[in-house]
């Protein structure tokens, strides 16, 4: 069932969107060479207690970490390791939080060092897309609208779309209906109403779309090694247009 939110609750997942948003923020300046990934769980960690906020992410369907921090091929669900980051590498960042009981979940890919023009316009394409989208979040649109937007603007690019992972609502669960896949039909789909929080999310491939998960069963990679992007902003449906919840 959709859940459509009280102001006062928008209010709460505000104050979740913009801790993770903060924390991501800080975390995208420790992406260091050099740096693994587990040295970021652990800044994750230690910023959390700081905040007096639980980690999302860690123990839901037992996934052992805070962050989910995937590098280059990987797209998704990369559990932090000793692997070290080194000059030229993308990471994606993704963290959720609880305050109080409501969720923020936020993401991003950030640069290591400095990165090729081919996979600077990747990340570019990628957080269009998902600007994109956000324009889509309005009273009256369906969420075919949304979705939709985010393929065009990605296949036009000359990247593809991961399609066996999708965006969500979210409100005191981490993951509520409607499912917002990063693909679709204009027109078609539930409406959007006044209320309703989506976590939108593409993420794009600079190959093919296709995925396999690793023996870990939680890192999503691409099935040619290409490298892959991946953005995350919450978002409440208001009668005056979208309200990006983790913009801070």
């Amino acid at each position: 069932m959709i859940i459509c939110k009280s102001a006062t609750e928008i209010e709460k997942l505000r104050r979740s969107g913009r801790l993770v948003r903060e924390i991501l923020e800080e975390t995208r300046e420790q992406a260091i060479p050099g740096v693994t990934t587990m040295d970021l769980e652990k800044f994750v960690e230690r910023r959390l207690a700081k905040a007096d906020a639980k980690p999302a992410f860690k123990g839901y369907r037992g996934y052992p970490c805070c962050l989910c921090a995937s590098v280059n091929e990987q797209i998704v669900h990369g559990i932090p390791s000793n692997r070290r980051l080194n000059d030229g590498d993308i990471i994606s960042l993704d963290l959720g939080v609880i305050i109080d009981g409501y969720y923020g979940d936020s993401a991003m890919t950030v640069p290591v060092g400095t990165i090729s023009e081919s996979l600077q316009r990747l990340l570019r394409v990628t957080e269009e897309s998902l600007q994109l989208a956000i324009e889509k979040v309005r009273v009256g649109n369906r969420l075919g609208d949304v979705s939709s937007v985010v393929e065009q603007h990605v296949v036009s690019s000359g990247f593809s779309v991961v399609r066996e992972f999708v965006g969500h609502g979210i409100g005191r669960q981490l993951h509520e209906e409607p499912q917002i896949p990063n693909f679709g039909q204009p027109g078609y789909g539930p409406p959007l109403k006044a209320g309703m929080v989506l976590a939108i999310e593409p993420m794009v491939n600079a190959g093919s779309p296709g995925l396999k998960i690793l023996d870990d069963q939680w890192t999503a990679v691409t099935a040619d090694g290409a490298h892959s992007a991946h953005f995350e902003h919450m978002i409440a449906v208001t009668h005056n247009g979208p309200d990006v919840l983790t913009r801070l």
